[in-house]
């Protein structure tokens, strides 16, 4: 047998043996806070999702203030040709600042409500912006080619995902094998952050739940005023 196909059966088999090896599912039912959907994850309450509603609060004259998204740009050492996934982008908040970045490269921007697709399509022409992709996603896998994405960004998102192991799967896949996911979560560990706590995660919970679906953890990037800046390798 030539020795490539024998390379390439071994690493078939080796990434087979990683799956299998991976938890299954682990989710409870049961009640909880009145802002989660009564489905639990690793100990954590899964929060509902927010609507095409919340557009007003995504858009806030505020916002940069409070979250600081300039100095989150930074952290995401973006380059121009790089190709970014902004899952749960909402109304394109961060996908337009991340287009000005990334030159000709694209912004894939992941929503699963019609309505937030819509309002970005209607916001990309009105502003003439030509390297946003929208993307109509869905609620157990992210609808992108594999190892196709330099960086995935999660910005209050993830803690809403209805299936999130099952998602965390889905990103490593399209995550290309240098590339990072950046998840953005409200902190827990900080009762002054002004936010439900169900729409908070820890640290440890995040890097728990993200190691199960196989990424490794990086490193925390301590620097945005409200939330933690978690940086996940394939």
């Amino acid at each position: 047998m030539p020795c490539d196909m024998k390379k390439l059966l071994i690493l078939s088999a080796c990434m087979l043996a990683m799956k299998v090896c991976l938890p299954q599912p682990g989710y409870e039912f049961r009640q909880g806070d009145p802002n989660g959907i009564g489905k639990w994850y690793m100990g954590r309450q899964i929060a509902h999702v927010m609507s095409h509603y919340g557009i007003p609060w995504l858009e806030r004259s505020d916002r940069q203030a409070e979250e600081d998204t300039e100095q989150l740009m930074r952290n995401l050492g973006l380059k121009k040709g790089m190709n970014v996934a902004d899952i749960g982008a909402g109304s394109g908040y961060h996908s337009v600042r991340i287009s000005r970045l990334v030159g000709n490269g694209k912004v894939f921007a992941v929503d699963i409500e019609p309505e937030m697709i819509r309002f970005m399509e209607e916001r990309i022409a009105r502003e003439e912006i030509k390297n946003i992709v929208t993307v109509l996603g869905r609620t157990e896998s992210l609808p992108l080619p594999a190892n196709s994405m330099d960086r995935i960004l999660l910005v209050d998102v993830y803690h809403e995902f209805s299936h999130p192991l099952e998602m965390g799967r889905s990103m490593l896949e399209a995550l290309k094998p240098d590339g990072r996911l950046y998840l953005v979560e409200f902190r827990a560990e900080d009762r002054d952050v002004p936010i439900k706590e169900v729409h908070k995660m820890s640290q440890a919970q995040a890097v728990r739940e993200l190691t199960a679906a196989g990424f490794r953890f990086e490193r925390n990037i301590g620097n945005l005023p409200w939330q933690h800046c978690l940086v996940f390798t394939k």
